[in-house]
């Protein structure tokens, strides 16, 4: 192979496992904003707490009390995981225009990001495996880890 073409797929494999690795990474981000940002744009969002009363496989439902001006709600829903048990009542916030409604507080805005911290380990996989950039790979993979670590403790 002539030296110009080698230089060709080195780079080629550069520039794909780059693409591959901002590819996940954006998605990461991208589907953890769609619950993020609920948690963290306070602005204008109805917060409150909600009474856990019934939680099956994958929901839990229950009354949400407002804080300031939000409306109180007879039955809303939440996704799991909780940590907590039926009758607890934890913080939580309003999807504009729904009955569900999202974590609130630190647990919340972690948990949020869980998605983002998955596509954090496999992008580290990636870059080692693709690019052979081990450093920069475990450093994506510890930050990873550690969202995944306090979504899971701190719920």
């Amino acid at each position: 192979m002539a030296e110009g073409a080698w230089g060709l797929v080195l780079l080629a494999r550069v520039v794909g496992v780059g693409a591959a690795v901002a590819l996940l990474l954006v998605s990461g981000v991208w589907d953890s904003w769609r619950t993020a940002q609920h948690v963290m744009l306070t602005k204008g969002r109805e917060r409150g707490t909600m009474t856990l009363v019934d939680c099956g496989d994958s929901l839990c439902t229950g009354p949400f009390a407002p804080k300031g001006t939000a409306v109180a709600r007879a039955r809303v829903t939440i996704s799991l995981p909780i940590r907590h048990t039926t009758g607890a009542k934890i913080p939580v916030a309003v999807e504009p225009g729904t009955d569900k409604v999202v974590r609130a507080g630190w647990g919340g805005v972690l948990f949020a990001w869980v998605p983002f911290g998955g596509a954090l380990l496999l992008a580290a996989v990636v870059l080692a495996g693709g690019l052979r950039m081990r450093r920069t790979a475990w450093a994506l993979a510890g930050l990873g880890a550690a969202l995944l670590t306090g979504a899971f403790l701190t719920l």
